[in-house]
């Protein structure tokens, strides 16, 4: 399909709008391209782990996605980052969040 990173940038806010994200890390996003790397309730910018950020542009590159943010977190089968992004086909877009008041479930 091919949708422009412009497009994909715009949902990338609006669905970091919708989760009432802190408004720093939507701005970075927006206006300086910088993805946050959130771990439990702190975030930082995933430039800050090169490793990450490494994976991240793999990632965007293989599946012509825009990863917006990642999460990091340690489950009962170990550690998991999950990159969450805005694919490239508009029609998928519609599932990318799930809200239910002020609980979110998003597509990574």
């Amino acid at each position: 399909m091919n949708v422009t990173i412009e497009k994909k940038k715009e949902k990338a806010v609006d669905i970091l709008k919708t989760m009432n994200i802190f408004k720093p890390y939507i701005d970075g996003f927006k206006e300086n391209d910088q993805v946050c790397f959130y771990e439990n309730y702190a975030g930082f910018w995933v430039y800050q782990e090169p490793e990450i950020e490494k994976k991240m542009r793999e990632i965007e590159q293989k599946y012509n996605c825009k990863v917006y943010a990642i999460t990091h977190e340690y489950t009962e089968f170990g550690e998991l980052y999950d990159f969450v992004f805005v694919s490239d086909y508009p029609d998928e877009w519609e599932y990318l969040i799930y809200s239910q008041g002020n609980m979110h479930t998003i597509l990574a």
